[in-house]
C-alpha cells in the first residue's frame, strides 16, 4: 500500500540514490590516493626514498576535486531525499484526514481523538523519516559497509580476512539489539496516543477542571502517563546505549589486530604504510557504515510500527455506505420512521424501540421526554449519523440508506446540544453551511436567530474574530450563532436539539415566531425540556424508554398523557393548568 505513495515521487527517489552513490564512491577512491601520496609522494618507496612534490600536488589537486563532488553529490542527494520523503508524508497526511473525515460516530470513537491525532501527526513523521532513512541510509550504509570490505581485499587480503571474521560479531550484536528494541516502538507510540487523549480533554474541559477543583488529579494522571512514556523510551536508549560502546569497541580492537599484522607485514616487506593507513581509514568507513545501519535499523523499525497504525486508519472503510439517489424528489421536508429500533455499536442496550411517525412538510414537531429516554438518538438517525438497527427511516419517502450522504444531509440543517464553533470570525461560522451566502442573507439570518443585536454591538461586528470552541462567546450567544448557521442553509428540514436551553424564554420565542415566518416551508423537529419551549408546535411527541408514549398538541396531551402531565406540573404548576383550562 505504500508503494502507491512512494512510485508517485519515484523518480526523486532514484535521482537521491543516485547522488548518494556518487558521494560514497568519492569516500571510498580516497583512501587509496592517500595511500599513493604516503607511500610515493612522501616516502618515495618506489622512486629510491625519494618524494616527489609534485605527486603529492596532483593527487591532493585530485582530492580536493573529488572531496568537492562528493560534497556536491551529498547535497543534490539531501534535496531529492527531503522532496521524496517530504511529499510522500504530505500525501499520506493529506489521505488520512480525508478517511477520517469519511468515518462514522462508532468508528471515530473506536479510535479516539487523541490516537487519530498521533497518527496523523507523529506517526506520518515516523514514516516520512523512514522513507528518507531507506532511501539515503541503505545506500549509503550498503556501499560503505561492502565497498569498505571490497576495498580492504583489494588491498591486503589479510586486512579483508581480519574485518571480515569481525563481522558476524558485529552483525549478531546488532540483530540482539533490534529484537530487544522492536516491541517498544508500538508501546511507544500507543503510549504517546494516551497522553494526547489526556491533553485533549483536559484543555477542552479546563473550565470544568478548575470548577471542580480537579488540577491536581489531572497533573497526576498526565505524570503517570508520560512516565510510562519516559520509562519505555529509556528501556530503548539504553539498549542502544549498550550496543553503541560495544560495536565501537570490536571495531577498534579490528584496528588494533590490523596495526599489528600491518606491522610484521612492512617489516617483511608484504605492506605499506600507506597500505596501514588506507586500511585503517577503510576499517573507520566500515564502522560508521555499522553505526548508520544502526540507526537506520531503528527508524525502519519506528516507521514500519507507525506504518501499521497508519494503515490502519487508511484501510478502514467507511462503516456507512454511500447511496446512489441524488435526492430530487417530488416531497419536501417529509420524514417517515417505519418500525424504527435502534442500538448503538457495541452495546446491547436498545434505545430506541419500534418507533412509527410521520412528519408532513411544514410541520413543527416537538420532542419532550425524560433523559436518556432517545431523543437526540431519533434525530440523529435522520441526517444518518448512524443507521437504524431495525427498520427504516424515509426522508421525502426515500430511505435514507438510499441517498448519498452529501445530497441527504443538505436538505438538514442540524443545530447540536453542544453548539460547534471555529476559530474564525462571527460571519464565517454562520456561513459554514453556506460559505456563497451574502452579507444581506447572513444578516437575515442572525436576525432570525435573535443574534443580530449582540454581534452589531462587539467592536468589529461580524468580523469579530472567535475564540477556539467559541470561548470568547457566552452560551447563550454561541447558541444564537449556531442556530443562525442552520436559518442560513437552505434545507427542507430543521432540527433542533435542545439547542435553545441557555436563552431565555422571551428570546426563545421571538426565535419561533422569526423562524415561522421566514421558514414556513421548512419541517421543523425541536428537542426541549421545558414546556414554554414545545406547547406552540403542531404536534408534541413524547418519549418514554425508547417507545413513544403519546403524540399530539398541548392541549390534547395536557388531557390525555400522565408523563407529560407530569412534566407541565413539574414546570407550570398546577394553578397555571386551571387558569388556562378555564
Amino acid at each position: 500500500m505504500m508503494w502507491k505513495y512512494i512510485k508517485r515521487y519515484l523518480p526523486f527517489a532514484i535521482l537521491a540514490g543516485l547522488f548518494m552513490i556518487g558521494e560514497v564512491s568519492m569516500d571510498l577512491i580516497q583512501p587509496g590516493i592517500m595511500s599513493r601520496i604516503v607511500d610515493e609522494g612522501v616516502l618515495g618507496l618506489n622512486n629510491g626514498g625519494i618524494g616527489d612534490l609534485g605527486l603529492i600536488w596532483k593527487l591532493g589537486i585530485r582530492m580536493i576535486g573529488l572531496v568537492l563532488f562528493g560534497g556536491l553529490c551529498g547535497a543534490l542527494n539531501n534535496v531529492f531525499v527531503h522532496m521524496s520523503g517530504q511529499n510522500i508524508g504530505n500525501e499520506i497526511r493529506k489521505d488520512c484526514f480525508c478517511r477520517i473525515m469519511t468515518f462514522s460516530f462508532p468508528q471515530l470513537d473506536r479510535f479516539g481523538t487523541g490516537s487519530l491525532v498521533t497518527r496523523v501527526t507523529n506517526d506520518i513523521t515516523q514514516v516520512q523519516n523512514f522513507v528518507s532513512q531507506f532511501v539515503r541510509g541503505m545506500i549509503r550504509t550498503s556501499m560503505l559497509m561492502f565497498g569498505s570490505m571490497y576495498c580492504m581485499f583489494q588491498l591486503k587480503r589479510d586486512f579483508g580476512l581480519i574485518v571480515l571474521c569481525a563481522f558476524p560479531l558485529l552483525v549478531g550484536c546488532l540483530a540482539i539489539c533490534m529484537s530487544k528494541a522492536n516491541p517498544l516502538f508500538s508501546k511507544l507510540q500507543a503510549q504517546l496516543d494516551a497522553i494526547n487523549a489526556i491533553m485533549q480533554e483536559d484543555v477542552s474541559g479546563i473550565r470544568m477542571i478548575k470548577a471542580c477543583v480537579r488540577e491536581i488529579y489531572e497533573k497526576v494522571r498526565f505524570k503517570k502517563a508520560n512516565d510510562e512514556l519516559i520509562k519505555t523510551q529509556l528501556r530503548v536508549l539504553v539498549i542502544f546505549a549498550f550496543m553503541n560502546p560495544v560495536i565501537n569497541a570490536l571495531m577498534y580492537i579490528v584496528v588494533a589486530v590490523i596495526l599489528l599484522v600491518g606491522s610484521f607485514e612492512v617489516g617483511g616487506g608484504g605492506a605499506t604504510p600507506g597500505n596501514i593507513m588506507a586500511a585503517i581509514t577503510y576499517t573507520t568507513q566500515l564502522l560508521n557504515g555499522i553505526l548508520m545501519l544502526v540507526m537506520l535499523f531503528q527508524n525502519i523499525s519506528r516507521g514500519l510500527a507507525s506504518w501499521k497504525r497508519v494503515r490502519e486508519v487508511l484501510r478502514n472503510e467507511p462503516e456507512l455506505k454511500d447511496g446512489v439517489f441524488a435526492g430530487d424528489t417530488a416531497k419536501q421536508g417529509e420524514i417517515e420512521f417505519r418500525d424504527v429500533s435502534f442500538t448503538y455499536p457495541g452495546s446491547s442496550q436498545t434505545v430506541l424501540d419500534h418507533i412509527n411517525l410521520t412528519v408532513h412538510q411544514g410541520e413543527t414537531l416537538a420532542i419532550m421526554g425524560a433523559t436518556g429516554c432517545g431523543k437526540t438518538s431519533l434525530v440523529n438517525l435522520i441526517p444518518r449519523f448512524y443507521d437504524v438497527t431495525e427498520g427504516a427511516v424515509l426522508v421525502d419517502g426515500v430511505d435514507v440508506r438510499e441517498y448519498r450522504q452529501k445530497a441527504l444531509r443538505e436538505k438538514i440543517a442540524v443545530v447540536l446540544q453542544k453548539s460547534e464553533l471555529f476559530s474564525t470570525t462571527i460571519r464565517e461560522n454562520i456561513a459554514w453551511g453556506a460559505p456563497a451566502a451574502a452579507m444581506e442573507t447572513i444578516k437575515a439570518a442572525a436576525i432570525t436567530a435573535q443574534a443580530d443585536d449582540f454581534i452589531s454591538s462587539t467592536p468589529n461586528s461580524y468580523n469579530t474574530m472567535v475564540a477556539e470552541r467559541g470561548m470568547s462567546l457566552s452560551g447563550g450567544q454561541k447558541q444564537r450563532v449556531s442556530i443562525a448557521r442552520a436559518v442560513l442553509k437552505p434545507a427542507e428540514i430543521l432540527i433542533f436539539d435542545d439547542s435553545t436551553s441557555a436563552l431565555d424564554l422571551r428570546t426563545e420565542a421571538d426565535l419561533y415566531a422569526a423562524l415561522q415566518k421566514t421558514n414556513p416551508k421548512s419541517t421543523k423537529i425541536i428537542i426541549a425540556q421545558r414546556i414554554a419551549s414545545v406547547r406552540r408546535a403542531d404536534r408534541i411527541v413524547v418519549l418514554e424508554n425508547g417507545r413513544i408514549a403519546a403524540c399530539g398538541p398541548h392541549e390534547e396531551l395536557i388531557k390525555s398523557c400522565a408523563a407529560y402531565q407530569d412534566i407541565y406540573h413539574s414546570q407550570i404548576g398546577e394553578e397555571d393548568e386551571k387558569h388556562e383550562c378555564a
